[in-house]
């Protein structure tokens, strides 16, 4: 059974920083789509950004300039690189990863942005 296992989540102060990973275990090919979502209190889950099988990356709006994401070649572990994070980031983060119509969700990882 494919599983995806996220890490890095924790507190921080308003500007501070983070790297949260994303391994899959369990699997014997390569997912060509693997992206992040969060859910922060009280809404719905939303998209953050993803890697796009011919290398390009895509971000939410709100989240450009600060947030990076990447992934190990050839490989189903990608990371999310946060800077200047503000209290509107708080969420659990959620790993996401797709192959045709099989799709496969990470159990999240908190992060706390403080004022």
């Amino acid at each position: 059974q494919v599983q995806l296992m996220e890490s890095g989540g924790g507190l921080v102060q308003a500007g501070g920083s983070l790297r949260l990973s994303c391994a899959a275990s369990g699997a014997r090919f390569t997912f060509p789509h693997m992206a992040w979502f969060r859910q922060a209190p009280g809404k719905e889950r939303e998209y953050v950004a993803r890697v796009i099988p011919n290398g390009s990356k895509d971000y939410t709006d709100s989240v450009k300039g600060r947030f990076t994401i990447s992934r190990d070649s050839g490989q189903n572990t990608i990371y999310l690189q946060m800077n200047n994070l503000t209290p509107e980031d708080t969420a659990v983060y959620y790993c996401w990863a797709a192959l045709g119509q099989g799709v496969v969700w990470g159990r999240g990882t908190q992060v706390t942005v403080s004022s």
